[in-house]
């Protein structure tokens, strides 16, 4: 089997994180599908292998979920928000929410975090 060079493979992925697709990385190297999902592939074994050697001995109190439902909600609202208000729409080329006029710009992750900042300062309801 053909091996590429490593500074070929580098360029692929590269081409990959900057948002070209499959078949677009392909043509531009002109290398196979399968070869560039093989070089996607590559690079998240290279990324669990380090976190496994460097989380090693970090101890966790649970490696599950949460089991409250207000943690549930709270997760989903923030994803909610972050979708909507910070994350740029690849159809629209804008966020939803400057789609439907609520808003003029695009957040940031502070400014979604000032939103839903509670009057003591806390971002969880102390009742």
């Amino acid at each position: 089997m053909k091996r590429l060079i490593r500074e070929k493979q580098a360029q692929i992925v590269a081409a990959l994180i900057e948002g070209n697709s499959i078949r677009a990385t392909s043509r531009m190297f002109g290398v196979s599908k399968d070869t560039v999902l093989k070089l996607q592939v590559e690079p998240g074994y290279a990324s669990a292998d380090f976190q496994d050697r460097r989380f090693h001995d970090l101890t966790c109190l649970t490696n599950a979920f949460s089991k409250k439902v207000e943690n549930h909600a709270a997760a989903f609202a923030l994803y909610l928000m972050h979708y909507n208000f910070c994350r740029v729409h690849q159809t629209l080329r804008v966020t939803p929410a400057m789609e439907a006029k609520i808003t003029d710009h695009i957040w940031t992750i502070e400014e979604m975090l000032e939103a839903i900042r509670m009057p003591n300062g806390t971002y969880e309801n102390s009742n």
